[in-house]
């Protein structure tokens, strides 16, 4: 499972050359996205579910002055989000676009649901979000997985990289001051 508009922002933001298309939009950042979930598929995954921030958004900003809001994203940027959510319909990839919630409020409560299906024995949540990482089980069925990075976290990962256990990211994002 992955958020892709995390690989968006990191796509758009890499040094590389700029795709512009006739008419002059920039896709750079939406093909990267879509050539990085088909090297998964290269890679092995048999399943792949992709959450999107279909808007910037949620019911979060009702509660918090000053959470995200995408006023800081840049246009061309911008204009790819609707552009990725359509090309990875189209290439046949399960797509959650999240309009009153966050992709990572997705990856959640899809890597819960798959988890309690017999048939699948791990699910990765594929992003290195701290906040994702709650999520991280006892018994390895759900880990995380830092593609960039190429590394596994499962519980004693969490552990050693945050110093508590999975169960309380919550409390330990809390109280050093994490925004998310």
């Amino acid at each position: 499972m992955c958020s892709s508009d995390l690989e968006l922002f990191r796509f758009h933001f890499a040094p590389g050359p700029s795709r512009v298309t006739a008419a002059g939009q920039d896709v750079a950042a939406t093909q990267g996205v879509l050539r990085s979930m088909f090297q998964m598929i290269d890679d092995g995954v048999t399943h792949l579910a992709v959450a999107t921030d279909h808007v910037i958004e949620s019911w979060r900003n009702d509660l918090y002055d000053g959470y995200k809001d995408g006023s800081g994203v840049p246009p061309e940027l911008f204009s790819q989000f609707p552009l990725l959510e359509e090309g990875l319909e189209l290439a046949g990839f399960a797509v959650w676009p999240m309009v009153e919630y966050e992709a990572d409020d997705a990856l959640a409560a899809g890597a819960v649901m798959a988890a309690a299906d017999p048939r699948v024995e791990r699910v990765f949540i594929c992003t290195p979000d701290k906040d994702l990482a709650q999520c991280v089980t006892d018994d390895g069925r759900i880990v995380q997985y830092d593609r960039r990075k190429r590394q596994l976290i499962d519980r004693d990962g969490v552990i050693e990289k945050f110093g508590v256990a999975p169960e309380s990211i919550p409390d330990y994002l809390a109280l050093v001051g994490d925004t998310a």
